[in-house]
């Protein structure tokens, strides 16, 4: 099993949600994130410019079985991207193990 998260732009968070639901990735969980990166947000009030470098982005982790990490990486490159500085990152991860607390069965067929 594979734990992928991603930081993508807020504004692209609907069309990934529903680029994952197209592939069936129905389960995941998602936060409001601040961070700094290489991007210089740039903001204009009042005809006065200003930059800032806390950058607002969405966190998303999804846990999947191994044979759906590359659909699941795909999913996301495409609908996250938008070809400019700041699209964001994915990091990927091995999970040992899940576990259902309801029945309290384990492995892959608990992510079902």
């Amino acid at each position: 099993m594979k734990k992928i998260e991603a930081i993508i732009r807020k504004s692209k968070y609907r069309t990934l949600k529903e680029a994952l639901h197209e592939v069936g990735v129905n389960f995941f969980s998602y936060w409001d994130v601040t961070g700094i990166g290489n991007e210089k947000e740039g903001h204009v009030y009042r005809g006065v410019s200003y930059s800032t470098s806390d950058i607002q982005r969405r966190h998303i982790s999804i846990v999947v079985n191994d044979d759906f990490e590359e659909v699941t990486i795909n999913t996301i490159l495409k609908a996250a991207s938008t070809g400019e500085v700041g699209d964001g990152k994915i990091f990927v991860s091995d999970i040992n193990e899940t576990y259902r607390i309801r029945t309290g069965e384990k492995g892959g067929q608990t992510l079902k």
